[in-house]
């Protein structure tokens, strides 16, 4: 029995023994996690059970597949199988990789054996005894392993079976969707060509009820006719009766025509009496709102303004209803935003003569006019710079200027910091453009406050004029209020 020092046995296992890593190649970084159990047998861990076996997933692909062959479409069918096909194909090429990995453990294993059996003449006792229990390791490891590649054999196989199946399958699928196109497409032409004899047929039916229809009226018409006939010959009585109305009739009818004549020449009598009474005067200035209208005399024998009375209307361009325009008695009238849409009537009046003279068309509305308004309108008070020319009637000789604060609930007139005027839009509350006052009417509003405080404001232009009126008459309106000017209320309530 030879000893063995711990100093021999070292350089033993460093000179002897050669290295079983320098010429082999592992799949991995460590060694696979066996366990011996009785009779040094092999077994092998515990494996994850979440992890399927190939041939677990080929037979659970296999059954969703053909349940869900009962109850898909043939174009569904069809791309299921083709993707069974690509998964059959997915799974051949992992057959393939594992017979590679399995051919590399037999090698693996090969050169293990032989290194061990090399080691197992140059060692003796325990160690020898290690020796020979590992090699007795790998033979079992071998043995197993040529199982497993009996068992991916079969696999391979079966995956070779089920690629063919599949593949069968597409084929079959793709035949069946192109009959099944073919015949909806031969249906669709059948269908077209029904519809089409089905709109002849009722296009026919159609005239040929159009040419009886007619030629049954005309019928129809012809025995009325003559149902009339034979009616009137048979009652006389009635027919004396309807020649004497109209002879009656007729006499009425000369009656009227005489009278009308009459009235005629009368009317044309009045006619010239105007005519020569309307060329005395005539109106001036644009038609439009910010300018303003002037009565102005056009021949010699036109007596003075001065001694006619004038008064001054508006007339709808629809209905013709007139309206009177109180307070606007003057030569000079400026359109207010009421007046656009609508003709301007002006009559004189000079020893009991009347001349009526009337602008061409109805008021024109301001250019870009709206457009403004609708941008203050957005505004909580929108500030206009005044001077008050009248307060209470009376001319005010006072021309500084003046804040005019034009709010969505109220309206308030103020020089500095002192409120002049400062009232809620109320049934009181006047507001309309000055009627009368010569070429500056244009510019200036006529504005009631409450009773007893009124003011005429002349402002900076004729816009800022008549934005001020819209603007306040639409945050009254907003109210429930209607700002206008003296007894134009009943004329807009009417």
């Amino acid at each position: 029995m030879t000893r063995v020092s711990r100093e021999f046995g070292g350089t033993m296992q460093k000179e002897a023994v050669p290295a079983v890593s320098a010429d082999v190649i592992f799949a991995s970084s460590r060694f696979p996690n066996y366990k011996i159990g009785a009779n040094n047998q092999i077994l092998d861990a515990k494996e994850d059970p979440k992890v399927l076996s190939m041939k677990e997933v080929v037979a659970r692909e296999t059954a969703l597949l053909l349940e869900q062959q009962k109850r898909l479409s043939v174009r569904d069918l069809a791309s299921k199988f083709e993707k069974g096909l690509a998964a059959a194909a997915k799974l051949s090429e992992e057959a393939r990789l594992r017979e590679a990995a399995s051919l590399e453990k037999h090698v693996l294993l090969k050169k293990l054996r032989d290194a061990l059996e090399s080691l197992k003449g140059r060692v003796a006792g325990r160690n020898k005894d290690d020796v020979e229990e590992a090699i007795a390791m790998v033979e079992a490891l071998a043995v197993q392993l040529t199982q497993r590649e009996g068992e991916l054999i079969q696999e391979k196989a079966e995956v070779k079976k089920l690629a063919n199946f599949l593949k069968q399958a597409s084929e079959d699928a793709k035949k069946l969707v192109d009959e099944e196109r073919a015949f909806a497409r031969v249906e669709i032409e059948s269908a077209r060509a029904a519809v089409q004899r089905v709109e002849e047929a009722l296009q026919e039916h159609e005239q040929v009820s159009r040419a009886s229809g007619k030629q049954d009226l005309e019928e129809l018409m012809k025995e009325v006719q003559e149902a009339r006939r034979i009616k009137m010959l048979h009652q006389p009585s009635k027919v004396m009766d309807m020649e004497h109305e109209l002879l009656a009739l007729r006499i009425q009818l000369a009656e009227k025509s005489k009278h009308s004549i009459l009235l005629q020449k009368e009317l044309a009598r009045s006619k010239r009496v105007e005519e020569n009474l309307s060329h005395l005067y005539e109106l001036d200035g644009a038609e439009t709102l910010g300018s303003y209208l002037r009565i102005k005399p056009c021949s010699d024998f036109a007596p003075e303004l001065s001694g006619c009375s004038i008064q001054w209307y508006r007339i709808s361009s629809e209905g013709g209803k007139k309206e009177l325009i109180s307070g606007a008695s003057k030569s000079v009238y400026a359109p207010e935003p009421f007046d656009v849409g609508r003709i301007l009537q002006a009559e004189i009046v000079y020893d009991g003569q009347k001349i009526i003279l009337k602008t061409t068309g109805a008021i024109d509305p301001a250019a870009g006019l709206g457009n403004y308004v609708e941008a203050l309108v957005r505004k909580h008070d929108v500030e206009f710079n005044v001077v008050v020319t009248q307060m209470n009637g009376a001319d005010h000789p006072s021309e500084s200027i003046h804040i005019l604060h034009v709010g969505k609930m109220r309206m308030k007139l103020c020089k500095g910091k002192t409120t002049i005027a400062k009232e809620y839009y109320s049934t009181v509350m006047q507001l309309c453009g000055v009627r009368g006052g010569g070429n500056a009417a244009a510019q200036a509003l006529f504005w009631q406050a409450k009773k007893g405080l009124s003011v005429v404001l002349a402002f900076e232009s004729e816009r800022e004029r008549n934005a001020a009126i819209m603007l306040a008459r639409r945050f009254a309106f907003d109210c429930n209020i209607i700002l206008s000017g003296p007894d134009d209320r009943a004329s807009l309530e009417n």
